[in-house]
C-alpha cells in the first residue's frame, strides 16, 4: 500500500482575473475550490490512475472539515488527524499569473497530534511506500521527515520525499527511494544556475552520491530528467500541449512515477508515466486523469 503524508493540507482557491492590478479591487472571472497540499495531490492522482493509497495528515477547523468532505467526494481513502485549535490553511492561487500565490500558515501541530501520526505510521510494513510531500507548519522542526524515516528505517518501507531545502537534505542519508526536486530547488541546493536538461544531470547525480536512489528533476516546459537506481539517465522534453493549470503538476509527476513503478518495477516506464501524469495535470483544469495520462504516454513512445 502507498501512503502519503500532508502536514499542511489546504483548500486551494484557484482564481482567474482579467487584467489584475495591484492596489485595486479585482474581480474573478473564474474560480475553483479544491483540496490541496502536495501529499493530497499525489494521492488524488494515484487514485485517478487506479493505484490504491491512503492519505494521512492533519486537518483543523471549518476548512479542515471541507477538505475532508471534498476528499470523500472524490472517493479517496484518507485517515486524517483532527486538530482542535486553529484551522487548515487556504491557499490563493492566481491562475493567470503562473507561480503567483498566497499560502496560509496552517494550524499548530501538538506533540500529542504527532504521537497519533507516529502510531499510524508504525503500522507500515515491508513493501509499503510512504510519500512525504510539501511544506510543514512552523510548529514542527525541519528534521521531521528525517525523524519519520529514522523511526521506520528497518521496516523495508520505500520512502519518497518531495520537499525543498533542509527538509530534503536532512533525509538523504536514509537513502530515499525517490526524491523530486524541481530545477529551481536544485539551483538553490547547489547555489548554481542551471540551463536545460543536460546541465541538470551532474547535480542529480550529486544527490545520488549523497544518498538518494532515484532523483527525478522536473524542469517545467523543458521536460524532466531521471538519474535512476541502476546508474542510468533518462531525459525527455516536455510533451506538446497548452498550459492550463500548473498547480499540482510536480505532485502529479511523483504520482505518475510511483504508479508506473508499482505496475512494472521498471525505471524507464516509471519515468515516462511521471512525465505523462505531470503534463496531463498541466494541460487540464483538474489533476491528471487516467485517459489524458495514457494519451500523453502513448505520444512519448514515439519520441
Amino acid at each position: 500500500m502507498i501512503y502519503t503524508v500532508t502536514f499542511n493540507p489546504s483548500l486551494d482557491y484557484i482564481v482567474s482575473m482579467n487584467n489584475f492590478k495591484m492596489g485595486m479591487t479585482n474581480r474573478t472571472s473564474a474560480e475553483q475550490m479544491l483540496p490541496g497540499g502536495k501529499g493530497i495531490n499525489v494521492s488524488i492522482v494515484l487514485h485517478n490512475l487506479g493505484i490504491p493509497n491512503t492519505a494521512l495528515g492533519f486537518t483543523a477547523g471549518f476548512t479542515g472539515k471541507e477538505i475532508e468532505r471534498k476528499i470523500e467526494e472524490i472517493g479517496l481513502s484518507a485517515d486524517f488527524i483532527r486538530i482542535e485549535n486553529g484551522f487548515s490553511r487556504i491557499n490563493v492561487k492566481l491562475k493567470d499569473y503562473d507561480g503567483t500565490e498566497i499560502n496560509g500558515m496552517g494550524p499548530e501541530i501538538s506533540r500529542d497530534a504527532m504521537g497519533q501520526l507516529f502510531r499510524k505510521l508504525d503500522r507500515l510494513k515491508k513493501g509499503d511506500a510512504l510519500i512525504l510531500a510539501g511544506s510543514i507548519p512552523n510548529s514542527l522542526p525541519d528534521t521531521i521527515y528525517r525523524d519519520i524515516m529514522d523511526r521506520l528505517k528497518n521496516r523495508g518501507v520505500l520512502f519518497v520525499v518531495d520537499a525543498a531545502g533542509k527538509l530534503l537534505l536532512n533525509v538523504l542519508k536514509y537513502r530515499p527511494f525517490l526524491i523530486k526536486p524541481n530545477i529551481h530547488e536544485l539551483e538553490e541546493i547547489f547555489h548554481v544556475s542551471i540551463s536545460g536538461r543536460e546541465e541538470t544531470v551532474p547535480y542529480a547525480k550529486k544527490l545520488q552520491e549523497l544518498g538518494a536512489v532515484n532523483v527525478l528533476v522536473s524542469l517545467a516546459g523543458q521536460g524532466a530528467v531521471l538519474a535512476d537506481g541502476q546508474h542510468n539517465v533518462h531525459s525527455l522534453p516536455a510533451p506538446k500541449g497548452t498550459l492550463i493549470n500548473a498547480v499540482g503538476a510536480g505532485d502529479s509527476m511523483v504520482a505518475g512515477f510511483m504508479a508506473g513503478w508499482t505496475e512494472k518495477k521498471d525505471y524507464g516506464y516509471a519515468f515516462r508515466m511521471g512525465l505523462s501524469a505531470g503534463s496531463a495535470s498541466a494541460f487540464s483544469e483538474l489533476l491528471a486523469a487516467k485517459e489524458e495520462t495514457e494519451r500523453i504516454f502513448a505520444s512519448l513512445e514515439c519520441v
